[in-house]
């Protein structure tokens, strides 16, 4: 995947209370010209503070955090920030947790040892305004998310829209969904609003949600 290669320059914050996980974010994410560290941060307070201070694109953010949670931490810097995107990258896997980061306005949902290329679609997502679940949790919060959609709806896709929606599952962002597909990113557009509007849905979690519970993916 050409991931972040059509996005601007971005300025990260990380928020994680484990040094040799900072460390290793750091220096993961800064091999990739398009990002700048602006700071770190060891707890919730601080980094709220951080993100008010610096105002960064993105925040990468552990939810087991000392003083205040992630959870809340990204509530307060949502509510501040609303064009401030939080990518949580944690080891909690629960439904609660999960459902609780994302209802506190997080972007995206990753799990603690994924893959630099999972994490960097996630940051691509978040950045491009959809929302991200990671592979790993998203089929154990299907019945949380939203009521089944009528699978007279389901038969409706195209083969192409099931080829775009395949991707997406696979946490691809509309760039790189265009160069798998050889097609424009306008024309990825087209088709994502298209998939939504068959299937009811406000939003790539929830599309995502709908073709596992379906079998599409």
């Amino acid at each position: 995947m050409t991931l972040l290669k059509e996005l601007p320059p971005l300025r990260i914050l990380i928020v994680e209370d484990d040094p040799m996980m900072q460390l290793g974010l750091e220096q993961s994410l800064e091999a990739y010209p398009q990002i700048t560290i602006v700071g770190q941060a060891e707890d919730g307070y601080l980094g709220v503070e951080a993100a008010l201070r610096l105002q960064p694109d993105i925040v990468v953010m552990d939810i087991g955090l000392p003083r205040l949670d992630g959870i809340a931490a990204t509530q307060q810097i949502k509510a501040a920030l609303p064009q401030t995107h939080v990518v949580m990258l944690t080891s909690h896997t629960t439904e609660t947790e999960v459902i609780a980061a994302l209802s506190s306005g997080a972007d995206a949902y990753c799990i603690k040892g994924t893959s630099v290329d999972q994490l960097l679609a996630a940051i691509a997502a978040a950045q491009e305004g959809a929302t991200y679940l990671d592979p790993q949790i998203a089929r154990r919060v299907v019945e949380h998310l939203k009521p089944p959609t009528p699978a007279s709806n389901i038969g409706h896709l195209s083969h192409r829209e099931l080829e775009v929606l395949k991707l997406m599952v696979e946490g691809y962002s509309n760039p790189e969904i265009a160069t798998a597909l050889y097609l424009s990113p306008n024309t990825i557009k087209t088709h994502i609003r298209g998939i939504m509007n068959k299937l009811a849905v406000d939003d790539r979690v929830q599309a995502a949600v709908v073709a596992l519970r379906h079998g599409l993916v």
